[in-house]
């Protein structure tokens, strides 16, 4: 990793690797067949959408908070690659109405998820503007 600060590499992979767990140990805890809606995934991602908005606009972007909590902790929380497993299994069981739903869903309650945490810390920090 040249040029990168070591430090800031140690914060992002230390997030990373606790935001995983937090996944992993969620996704074991909430298990959804092919045919089913995957709480787990959803419910990470948007979790992870809502603290990474927050973050964004709450801690500042020197130091090692950021690259700590944004991208490492809701990095390793969230994940894309999962949904897309997820909804190619639901179109390999024939269940192409789950599978539409749950991408248009993810996405439209990401979306919403970003903006509340951003507009959240932005209340707490009164520097809302809207």
């Amino acid at each position: 990793m040249f040029g990168h600060d070591r430090r800031e590499l140690a914060a992002v992979f230390a997030g990373g690797a606790l935001g995983t767990l937090a996944r992993a140990a969620f996704g074991a805890a909430v298990v959804a067949g092919p045919g089913q809606w995957p709480w787990a995934t959803f419910g990470v991602n948007i979790v992870g959408a809502l603290l990474l908005g927050y973050l964004t606009v709450r801690l500042p972007a020197s130091g090692y908070r950021r690259p700590l909590l944004g991208t490492g902790l809701c990095g390793g929380l969230t994940t894309f690659s999962t949904l897309q497993v997820e909804i190619l299994r639901m179109i390999e069981h024939d269940a192409f109405a789950l599978a539409g739903g749950y991408a248009a869903a993810s996405v439209a309650a990401g979306l919403v998820a970003v903006t509340l945490g951003a507009r959240w810390a932005a209340m707490s920090t009164g520097r809302a503007s809207r």
